[in-house]
């Protein structure tokens, strides 16, 4: 019988906590069950708003200096600052198409290779092989949908639309915009480009005064 009681008392407790104070307006705060004084500094914690004062910091400020290198987000608004550039922030021209090369404004010399050829290494060469092939560490463990670079199809897409995948992720790849800034992604396209022709090329494609560093004539 006193199990009766306390399971009667305890589904009208329940049902009046569901349904009994819906709508009710309250003018009190309700009763805090973790008060302060037992937790304290806990639960009711200081905040620095935006664009607010500090007495913490020197500069008074509330707002901190980005740090160096920070990534900024791939999917913030069109009017922040050096964003109005939609082909080389989107990889679209201004008809929302992909575009076909890597933007006039991105210099693509030894530089941008090499710092294109460090980012493919460290995040698409475990999936896309070192030669772009698919044949990358995590085929070992079963990934098997890798597709090669160097299929037709590929070759044959826009430079926009691997920067745009690259941005966005596709199927099974997620997005690296988080890890990638858009220059950076730029970069990847570049030395993706590269493997491709190394791929395709010949000896008939090596200039005659680099042949002799690879004992041709």
């Amino acid at each position: 019988m006193r199990n009766l009681y306390l399971i009667t008392a305890f589904v009208v407790a329940l049902t009046l906590s569901i349904l009994g104070l819906r709508g009710t307006l309250f003018v009190k705060p309700p009763m805090d069950v973790f008060p302060e004084w037992i937790f304290p500094g806990m639960k009711y914690q200081s905040k620095l708003k935006p664009q607010a004062q500090s007495k913490f910091f020197a500069d008074g400020r509330a707002d901190r200096p980005l740090p160096a290198g920070v990534v900024p987000s791939a999917y913030g608004p069109a009017g922040q600052p050096l964003r109005n550039d939609s082909a080389r922030f989107a990889g679209k021209d201004a008809a929302g198409d992909f575009v076909a090369k890597i933007p006039a404004s991105i210099t693509v010399d030894n530089k941008l290779m090499a710092h294109g050829r460090d980012r493919y290494v460290i995040y698409c060469a475990p999936c896309h092989g070192a030669l772009g092939d698919g044949q990358g560490i995590t085929r070992q463990y079963g990934m098997g949908a890798t597709p090669t670079f160097h299929d037709e199809r590929l070759r044959q897409l826009a430079d926009g639309e691997l920067f745009n995948t690259i941005t966005h992720g596709k199927g099974n790849m997620l997005s690296y915009a988080d890890k990638l800034n858009p220059d950076e992604r730029w970069a990847v396209v570049a030395y993706v480009r590269a493997l491709q022709r190394a791929a395709a090329g010949s000896v008939a494609d090596v200039p005659l005064v680099n042949k002799p560093e690879l004992g041709l004539k």
